[in-house]
């Protein structure tokens, strides 16, 4: 039987991720969204895909550095939760900014370069999304898989270059963002090569 900590991990989780979108929608119903909410709802939702998603990141690199196991119990979630509201973003953008407009769409997507790496960055989520139970681990193979889920990482590059690119200034956030994601990135290639000569050598041995 697990402990009572490892029981509420993922219920917690749950809501924590789920409750910016909760207070947004509670912003939503009070009117209290602004002069123009469409684009602080845009703006909302990128930003919570990309924080969900450096969350998602930052769990092997905790369970490398602090050995600490439960991140990675928790970093399916997390990472469902990044498509979940990048995918609120997409629609929120392509229903109600575009009001469905495929055309005016296909051009913001060619000449507008955040918009090409936003959904770029999306079309990196999907497959990482559709692949992430155990029953895709085994149909590609863990290597296959692992390669694969590396996507992520793109996936944060291009997501900070659209926030970047969004608003063409100066902003904090993007700057931390890129930080962060390149210190995750950081431990994962040093944690990569200090295990690359005990495997050379284990297969030595043998």
């Amino acid at each position: 039987m697990r402990p009572k900590g490892d029981r509420l991990l993922k219920p917690l989780v749950f809501l924590a991720a789920a409750s910016p979108l909760l207070w947004l929608a509670g912003r939503a119903l009070r009117g209290a969204l602004g002069p123009d909410p469409v684009a602080e709802v845009l703006n909302r939702l990128g930003l919570y895909t990309l924080v969900l998603l450096l969350c998602s990141l930052a769990c092997t690199p905790l369970q490398l550095v602090l050995r600490w196991k439960w991140p990675l119990r928790v970093r399916r979630m997390l990472g469902l939760f990044a498509f979940f509201y990048a995918s609120l973003h997409l629609t929120t953008y392509v229903a109600v900014d575009q009001g469905l407009d495929l055309a005016s769409i296909g051009k913001d997507i060619v000449k507008r370069r955040f918009v090409t790496v936003g959904f770029a960055a999306w079309c990196c989520l999907f497959p990482l999304a559709v692949t992430s139970t155990q029953g895709w681990v085994k149909r590609l193979g863990f290597r296959r898989w692992k390669a694969l889920h590396r996507l992520a990482y793109l996936a944060g590059v291009l997501a900070i270059f659209h926030f970047v690119w969004r608003f063409k200034t100066a902003l904090l956030e993007p700057v931390i963002a890129g930080a962060t994601l390149f210190v995750l990135l950081a431990i994962r290639l040093i944690a990569r090569r200090a295990t690359a000569p005990r495997l050379g050598a284990k297969v030595s041995a043998e």
